[in-house]
C-alpha cells in the first residue's frame, strides 16, 4: 500500500512538470488567462496520468472505457476544487498585502492549488478510480 503512494508520487512529479510546464508557458508566453492556462496544462499533464498510473501506479485491470470516465470526472473535480480553492485562498490571504506582484500570487496560487490537488486526485483515484480489490484471509 505505501509504494502505491510512492509510485503515485513519482508519477504525479512527471506529470506535475509537464503540466506546470504548460501552464506556465500558456500563462508568461502565450498570454492566456489563469483559468484556460490551467485547463489546458491539467489536461495534458492528465492524459500523462492515466497512463501511467493504470499501468504503473495501481496496476488496474479495469476497463479502460469504464475507468477513462471515471478518471476524467475525478480529474474535472479535483481541478476545480482545487484551483477554485487555491487561487481564492492565495488572493485572500494575500489581498491586503502588496508584496507580491499580481503574476506572482498567480504563480503561487497555481503551487498551491497543485498541491491540493494532488492530494485529492490521489484519494479519489484509489478509491474510485482503480480501486484495489481486497485478499480476503480465511477466518
Amino acid at each position: 500500500m505505501k509504494f502505491t503512494f510512492i509510485r503515485f508520487i513519482l508519477v504525479g512529479v512527471a506529470n506535475t512538470i509537464i503540466g506546470l510546464s504548460v501552464m506556465f508557458l500558456f500563462y508568461h508566453l502565450f498570454g492566456l488567462s489563469y483559468w484556460i492556462a490551467t485547463f489546458l496544462g491539467n489536461t495534458i499533464g492528465a492524459c500523462v496520468s492515466y497512463c501511467l498510473n493504470r499501468s504503473f501506479t495501481f496496476n488496474s485491470r479495469a476497463s479502460v472505457s469504464k475507468s477513462v470516465v471515471r478518471f476524467a470526472c475525478v480529474i474535472l473535480f479535483c481541478y476545480f476544487v482545487s484551483f477554485s480553492i487555491g487561487k481564492q485562498a492565495v488572493h485572500l490571504v494575500l489581498n491586503h498585502t502588496h508584496i507580491f506582484s499580481a503574476a506572482m500570487s498567480t504563480d503561487l496560487a497555481i503551487f498551491v492549488s497543485t498541491c491540493f490537488y494532488t492530494l485529492l486526485n490521489y484519494t479519489l483515484q484509489k478509491w474510485i478510480v482503480f480501486p484495489q480489490k481486497s485478499a480476503k484471509t480465511p477466518a
